[in-house]
């Protein structure tokens, strides 16, 4: 596989993922508030952009451990993008309009400042190892 294709796919999963977490973030944040219903939003899309990232952005490549081992190691190596992304998302929140269209904005600018976190990490270190390695 090749790099152009490994981030084309990584981009068409970070896009899947920020529509769920814009869906979720939208339905929770009258239950649970904007920064509960931010991490309900964030586990959601994580989850979502991992189902993406193991069968097409990193396909031929494995974690090398079961699919258990796997999805937490993912969920906690994009937590230091999501950090990223949710320092962005909360200042910007926290400083500006709270309204659902603001929130949406402030969703998509986390979303892309965690990117190159996650695509780093998800390709040097979870996804090393070639399959048949």
């Amino acid at each position: 596989m090749t790099l152009r294709h490994s981030l084309l796919w990584f981009g068409v999963a970070g896009i899947l993922g920020l529509v769920v977490d814009i869906a979720v973030l939208t339905a929770l944040r009258d239950v649970l508030g904007v920064y509960g219903a931010r991490a309900a939003s964030f586990l959601a899309a994580a989850t979502a952009t991992w189902l993406v990232n193991r069968h097409r952005s990193f396909a031929g490549r494995s974690a090398g451990v079961g699919i258990w081992q796997e999805y937490l190691r993912y969920l906690g190596l994009m937590l230091g993008g999501g950090l990223v992304n949710l320092a962005t998302y909360s200042f910007l929140a926290w400083r500006f309009s709270q309204t659902p269209l603001w929130l949406a904005i402030y969703v998509g600018a986390g979303s892309l400042a965690g990117m190159a976190v996650n695509y780093l990490g998800a390709s040097q270190w979870l996804y090393r190892h070639k399959n048949g390695e």
